[in-house]
């Protein structure tokens, strides 16, 4: 009777750590899934914002009005979908 009572404690503990097992396998797929998710969004932003035409003048009129760099200053017009007046707005009052 003992030694049923310490092998039923021993398999009891066993399928406990197999399900935490089954549980970790699981949440880190789920990461992996949000990761990748994550990832091909950001990449669509960067394809969307590289599409956006922005004029060489806004870009001097950015760096000059804000004294950034034109690599930020053109990101910003891109952002703004390259409208120079809501590009100002946004570095004025950024949200």
């Amino acid at each position: 009777a003992e030694e049923a009572k310490g092998l039923d404690r021993l398999t009891d503990h066993v399928e406990e750590k197999e399900l935490d097992e089954g549980k970790m396998k699981q949440a880190m797929t789920e990461l992996a899934a949000a990761d990748a998710a994550e990832a091909e969004a950001q990449r669509l932003r960067e394809k969307e914002l590289a599409a956006v035409k922005v004029a060489p003048g806004d870009v001097d009129a950015v760096v000059g009005e804000f004294e950034m760099d034109r690599k930020a200053a053109e990101r910003a017009l891109r952002e703004n979908r390259g409208d120079l007046e809501a590009t100002l707005h946004a570095l004025v009052a950024p949200s």
